[in-house]
């Protein structure tokens, strides 16, 4: 793991400031272009706590500090441990990306070879799992399935709970990377009312999955190598993005000390909600509203009045083209020519022309994201909509542990327990039910 390396605020590296309740004044230290929040607890009434910051949604808080990914929304760059997404998605596989995140360097060719070789062998999940699967539902959700599930592998690997020992958490960390497309092809074969296919060790990472999903009685599963590669990419761009709501989510929970197993399972929970992980199929279900073409200026007519919603442009953190957008449309060009163009990718590309010549949407900076077009892809694979996020996921595990185990190794981390502005009623007397 690579230490992000801190410097020493001079006093010209501070934030002067005046309480103007008192006629105090301050210096506050500036760090990497941040103030500790807990600085500000000296500013203070007497006989009052010190001051706090209210920042609901974390939209100008830093949580922590990481060496792993980096974003500059203004400039649409995205970067794992340094090296540009776009490099990555035309150079590298996913595994060798995961390695990347863990390790905070890219492997050898023998250290490739070695993670490989660690990740096919623990692709099997116990029989047991298995029949815990079987237990659900025909109609279960299959992200509900894999979130309980991936919690549940922490029964099965009670070990996982020594978090201390570099060994181990290896070894989990390597265990879940390898077990999250089967307990997620199980799932949508669950859902399909299909066998169960166990994984094909003689095949990649992402072939191997897609033959868990799709193979049926034909003896071997050969998936197309351009549909292969069109996956490989959506999961290498999804594979970490910072600190958004999911990863939070995992850091928060891993604050606690849990096992590996149990802060994923938190993550996948949160990815669960539409404006996160299911913001891909809203795109689709907005485009097949749409219907034509010919219907798109009386939609973005309604998007500026206020009566529909624009889904897949804009971002949190973006305020220029999302990166991983460009490298998807290149992605489609692939998909579709194996599966045949979606009649739904003509109505996206004149919206997504509209919409970056109107001034409307260009004085807002609602540029196309990576669920813009994701959707799309995963439609052509002939995923039904609920397996949208469970894909997302698999892609955003390497992501998670890897921010799980810089959050073990991060002396200055904390327990999460964030401060709350109380506005209830304060001090009143229990009131007797005869007088109430």
């Amino acid at each position: 793991m690579t230490d992000t390396p801190t410097v020493e605020p001079t006093k010209a590296d501070s934030l002067s400031m005046r309480d103007n309740r008192t006629g105090r004044e301050y210096d506050i230290p500036i760090t990497d272009g941040t103030i500790r929040a807990a600085d500000l607890r000296q500013i203070g009434v007497k006989g009052e706590p010190g001051l706090a910051t209210y920042d609901p949604g974390f939209v100008n808080t830093a949580s922590c500090r990481s060496a792993i990914t980096f974003i500059d929304g203004d400039l649409g760059i995205l970067e794992y441990r340094g090296y540009p997404i776009e490099q990555l998605a035309e150079q590298s596989t996913f595994l060798e990306v995961a390695y990347l995140l863990l390790h905070g360097e890219l492997p050898t060719q023998a250290q490739l070879d070695e993670w490989v070789l660690s990740i096919t062998y623990h692709t099997f999940i116990h029989e047991n799992l298995k029949q815990f699967i079987e237990g659900f539902r025909y109609d279960a959700h299959p992200m509900g399935m894999l979130m309980a599930t991936v919690s549940a592998l922490s029964t099965f690997y009670p070990a996982a709970s020594k978090i201390d020992d570099p060994e181990n958490r290896m070894l989990q960390i390597t265990r879940l990377i390898a077990k999250m497309p089967t307990l997620g092809a199980f799932a949508y074969r669950h859902q399909q009312g299909k066998p169960y296919v166990y994984p094909d060790n003689s095949l990649s990472y992402t072939a191997n999955f897609l033959a868990m999903l799709f193979k049926m009685s034909e003896p071997t599963y050969q998936a197309d190598e351009r549909l292969v590669h069109a996956l490989e990419v959506l999961f290498i761009l999804h594979a970490d993005h910072e600190q958004n709501c999911s990863t939070n989510a995992v850091r928060s929970i891993g604050s606690s000390q849990v096992d590996p197993y149990s802060a994923v399972a938190g993550g996948i929970a949160a990815l669960y909600g539409p404006l996160h992980g299911g913001a891909n199929e809203a795109v689709l279900a907005m485009l097949k509203r749409i219907g034509t073409t010919e219907d798109i200026p009386d939609f973005i007519a309604g998007v500026k009045d206020g009566k529909e919603k624009l889904m897949g442009f804009g971002h949190r953190v973006y305020k220029n083209y999302d990166p991983r957008a460009k490298i998807i449309k290149k992605a489609c060009d692939d998909v579709f020519e194996v599966t045949g163009v979606n009649p739904l990718l003509k109505i996206a590309q004149e919206l997504e022309k509209i919409a970056l010549e109107d001034e409307y949407f260009v004085k807002r900076k609602l540029y196309p994201n990576v669920d813009f077009y994701s959707g799309l892809i995963y439609e052509a694979l002939q995923f039904p909509a609920e397996m949208f996020t469970v894909l997302f996921a698999i892609g955003r595990t390497p992501g998670w542990l890897a921010q799980w185990s810089e959050l073990v190794q991060d002396k200055e981390q904390k327990i999460a327990r964030p401060k709350q502005v109380y506005t209830g009623i304060r001090s009143r007397d229990f009131v007797p039910m005869s007088e109430r």
